[in-house]
């Protein structure tokens, strides 16, 4: 007996077993098939029944009820404790080991971390992921316990990783951006760290803590730090940069940093530091003389055009021109004003007792409690619509300065990613090294992100990481063992197309 290829006419291929014993008459057609994959794995197919057949026809069927059987009371014996979730492991597993990560041997760090990027959700849950999807019996206590010592005594070591990694990928840091975020606590009570303060999410009743970010070029992490709730903004950029510098030695890099890190304190450490520097400038709180140089400049200024006037200190404040912003500045001036109208109306609103995005300005006192809005300040105000300044001390051409302004939204990414896809917020904690350890394995998270983003793109890969991340969920192992064995066996499944590529990808 033999195997046979025979094409039909709608373009596929069957496979027969043909009988040369009875005038080459088919004596069975095992399947057809299209695709070469497929065609092959029914020849294979084919010559297993010949095998196993011994050449003898009517064992063919009978082969073919013993094979359903053995395959029907296999599936009928699996249990889910024999499927294994094993996507998160080999691939953010993968790029956990390769930046380094794994020099902390614990195997509860790599676990916490890797499902902080696959199911960023509570501690608790965190147990209930590791049993259900890895088998993997932790208690909450040994996780809390681990948070405990986690920052005592892994912290330097894992930042210390993350540095190098992006030193590594970055080959040169020369610019680097900052900037400060608020997580609050589903919690109202305040302490030494937790503190009510200006929430950037709107949550001025939670209590907060400040975290401030350090990141180079593309957004690829340097280091972090935590502030109590309560903290300016403006107080946390030197003792950032101070502790960076003098920990990894990279020089005196370009900062980039928006304007609530403008300051007159901050930009004069600055320069005796010998750091050069970018800052997103308030022009309408600069002075009289400056903010009367800036509006005759800009008249009849064009689309992304700028100009320069240098300040007594010796920085350049560069102003440029977009009509965008412009758009958008007039559009977020009317939208508070119809408010701020409607508010008046009701009779209940006093100057002194509104603070509505600064638009009080625009209302004028009469008598002991009359208040109106003032029309004149409102057409003072549209002629900054569409001006923004940046302060330097760079030597960078305005162009140049803008650019890497514009840059900053990297951190603003990384923010989002921390929040959003790493659900770093809100934070349930309220032990001070359990907060730390939290932002810690975010970080870390956040790092181990990064580079899977940085593959996706030099692969072109064509797909985001939030959705390398959904693909990795079913990936699946089967663990089995055959009757006459004591050991088992892990199988991986077949991987779908783009699985294998995320395969490839990080496993080049």
């Amino acid at each position: 007996m033999f195997v046979r290829k025979k094409r039909n006419k709608s373009g596929s291929v069957s496979i027969q077993i043909i009988n040369k014993a009875d005038g080459y008459k088919v004596a069975k057609t095992v399947g057809c098939a299209k695709t070469p994959e497929r065609i092959q794995q029914l020849v294979n197919k084919a010559r297993h029944i010949i095998r196993t057949c011994d050449g003898k026809q009517g064992e063919f069927f009978l082969f073919e009820n013993k094979e359903k059987s053995i395959i029907e009371n296999f599936l009928k014996d699996l249990s889910n404790a024999q499927i294994h979730t094993v996507g998160p492991e080999i691939i953010f597993g993968t790029l956990f080991d390769r930046i380094g990560f794994n020099i902390v041997k614990e195997d509860l760090f790599r676990d916490i971390v890797v499902t902080r990027l696959v199911y960023p959700t509570s501690k608790l849950k965190t147990v209930d992921y590791l049993y259900r999807y890895r088998g993997l019996h932790i208690k909450p206590d040994t996780i809390y316990r681990f948070l405990d010592r986690l920052c005592d005594k892994y912290k330097e070591t894992v930042e210390q990783c993350a540095f190098e990694y992006t030193k590594r990928t970055l080959k040169n840091i020369g610019v680097v951006f900052y900037d400060m975020t608020t997580l609050y606590f589903e919690a109202e009570d305040e302490d030494d760290l937790r503190k009510i303060g200006f929430s950037k999410d709107g949550k001025f009743q939670n209590p907060q803590i400040m975290l401030g970010l350090l990141v180079g070029e593309h957004g690829y992490p340097i280091g972090y730090d935590i502030f109590e709730g309560n903290v300016f903004e403006g107080h946390t950029l030197l003792p950032i940069l101070e502790k960076f510098r003098s920990k990894y030695n990279f020089g005196n890099p370009t900062i980039v940093a928006d304007a609530a890190l403008l300051s007159k304190k901050n930009m004069a450490h600055l320069t005796e530091e010998k750091y050069s520097f970018i800052i997103g400038a308030r022009i309408k709180n600069e002075t009289g003389q400056i903010k009367e140089k800036i509006l005759q400049q800009a008249r009849g200024i064009k689309e992304h055009q700028s100009f320069v006037i240098k300040k007594s200190d010796g920085t350049r404040l560069i102003i440029t021109y977009s009509s965008k912003r412009q758009r958008k500045d007039s559009y977020n001036r009317k939208r508070g004003l119809v408010k701020l109208g409607q508010r008046i109306k009701s009779g209940k609103l006093t100057k002194e007792s509104i603070n509505n995005r600064g638009y009080n300005k625009f209302l004028t006192l009469k008598g002991k409690i009359e208040v109106e809005i003032d029309e004149e300040k409102i057409n003072e105000d549209s002629l900054w619509d569409g001006l923004k300044g940046y302060v330097t001390n760079t030597k960078l051409s305005s162009k140049n300065v803008v650019e890497n302004y514009h840059h900053l939204w990297q951190i603003e990414k990384a923010f989002r990613i921390s929040k959003t896809d790493l659900r770093i917020r809100p934070i349930h904690h309220y032990r001070k090294k359990r907060i730390e350890a939290h932002i810690c394995i975010a970080f870390v998270a956040y790092t181990i992100y990064k580079e899977l983003e940085r593959l996706l793109y030099k692969n072109k890969a064509g797909f985001s990481p939030k959705r390398a991340t959904e693909l990795t969920q079913n990936m699946y192992e089967i663990e089995c063992r055959t009757s006459d064995s004591m050991n088992s066996k892990k199988i991986m499944l077949k991987m779908d197309k783009e699985q294998q590529l995320l395969y490839n990808i990080v496993h080049k």
